[in-house]
């Protein structure tokens, strides 16, 4: 019995998701047992960094794959964010189309490239994913050439992948026994194909390309286009075993899985899945002709009951914001978290200490000052700012719910200033709080904390 891979593409084809729905969707993969998960793109910013030191600890089976931009500063920093673990997926487009049109490169340029970040990747970590994307439409005499490139030059994995999505199973079986026949060099590697399902495909072309000798398959949960992994992981219970193919995935639990993270990713939920808020909201786009009506029932929308006084400030501040651009939903939900329910504080962060790796869980001690008297508190969590909120939890003695945390880079460089918006529910209202740092875990536990004292306030008015 042969154990077929599956790596997921949800995350780095999925746009509209927040820090919090990307950390659930990753604990969620790794739960039903899907082999590699592969994270948003890596640009280098500090909150792709501090996804990767959150989910890191929280991952029990699953290898996270970290897809850098192609130079060799993005590849070094993406290395570092994994800590040395992990897989670094190298992608390059391989057909003479999307050669010049991306890349603007010849394919001797493109070989070089390929040879210089394959290399220094198999450096730095122990996997390395090498994707020849449009793979289906690429001359084939390059194609093999890029093929045995990345793979002498220390790639653990091959993925080839019909963007098209115009390839038939018979035709796409044949590709792929051709490359394992005309490319030595990819003995002993895990071969992977990622199928498009453009023609409704997509399964009958994975199906014969493992039966051909491909590892790995990728698939993904509500993205346009993509093989989706409910399918496949169907097809798998029904025929593996007649087949000798067998993986590792839960099947039980993985049609509640697929609605879960569907109901979590803007762009695949099913009508059934997209609730009345969710269309409001992203339809928010406001002007700054919009008189203080139109904002004051934006912010309704959002899910906030807000006093005339507030509103005012709200509207003034928006005017201000709004004289170049127009107003999105998350624009809007950062001037109110800066300018609502501004209120003397309860709660004063005083010091906070950080322990995370990916050998330990992560842990916090937390020190909060009320009425000049010093309050500590301390908790492990599953990375480090779930830990940090645990601990305010302990110093507070009361557990709220976290409707929404969203982190922004402010400015640019080393030394980016970020911005982090944070949304407690208590008591069937919301509380949004803003922190700003160049530490995103301090920007996170101010905001946290702004909330906090807003839920202070009004509960002791």
């Amino acid at each position: 019995m042969k154990t077929i891979r599956i790596s997921d593409t949800t995350l780095r084809s999925t746009e509209s998701v927040s820090f919090r729905e990307k950390i659930e969707i990753v604990k969620t993969l790794d739960r039903i047992g899907v082999d590699v998960i592969e994270m948003p793109p890596f640009h280098g910013k500090k909150a792709d960094e501090l996804l990767l030191h959150t989910v890191f600890p929280m991952m029990k089976s699953a290898t996270l794959s970290v897809m850098p931009e192609a130079s060799e500063a993005s590849v070094r920093a993406a290395a570092t964010a994994l800590d040395g673990k992990g897989r670094l997926h190298i992608a390059v487009p391989t057909s003479p189309v999307q050669m010049e049109y991306h890349f603007h490169k010849k394919p001797a340029a493109m070989l070089e490239l390929v040879k210089g970040l394959v290399s220094l990747a198999a450096s730095l970590v122990k996997e390395v994913e090498f994707t020849a994307q449009d793979a289906t439409r690429a001359e084939p005499a390059f194609l093999r050439q890029v093929l045995t490139v990345a793979a002498e030059s220390g790639a653990t994995a091959l993925t080839v992948c019909d963007t098209e999505g115009t390839m038939i199973p018979d035709e796409f079986s044949a590709f792929l026994a051709g490359l394992k026949q005309d490319v030595p060099a990819l003995a002993g590697k895990e071969l992977g194909v990622e199928c498009s399902d453009f023609l409704h495909m997509g399964c009958a072309c994975a199906l014969s390309a493992v039966r051909s000798g491909a590892d790995l398959v990728k698939t993904a949960v509500g993205v346009n286009g993509a093989l989706s992994l409910s399918a496949f992981a169907a097809v798998m219970k029904l025929r593996g075993e007649s087949f000798g193919l067998a993986s590792a995935l839960n099947a039980a639990s993985l049609n509640k899985t697929a609605e879960k993270i569907l109901s979590m990713t803007a762009g695949g939920r099913s009508d059934k899945a997209v609730t009345h808020e969710d269309e409001s909201t992203s339809a928010i786009s406001l002007r700054n002709t919009d008189d203080e009506a139109t904002v004051a029932a934006a912010v309704h929308t959002l899910g906030y009951e807000l006093s005339e006084e507030d509103m005012h400030k709200v509207y003034e501040n928006f005017l201000r914001l709004s004289e170049k651009k127009n107003i999105s939903a998350k624009e809007l939900d950062v001037i109110v978290a800066t300018v609502a329910m501004q209120v003397a504080p309860t709660y004063i962060l005083k010091n906070y200490i950080i322990n995370s790796s990916n050998v330990i869980s992560a842990s916090a001690q937390i020190e909060l000052e009320k009425d000049g008297v010093l309050l500590r508190g301390v908790s492990l969590g599953d990375g480090p700012v779930d830990a940090a909120f645990l601990a305010i939890e302990q110093v507070v003695g009361h557990h709220y719910e976290l409707d929404d945390f969203r982190i922004r880079a402010l400015t640019e460089g080393q030394e980016a200033v970020s911005e982090t918006v944070v949304r407690l529910r208590a008591g069937g209202k919301l509380y949004s709080g803003r922190g700003v740092s160049t530490d995103i875990i301090g920007s996170s536990i101010r905001a946290y904390v702004s909330a906090l004292n807003k839920i202070c306030f009004e509960e002791n008015a």
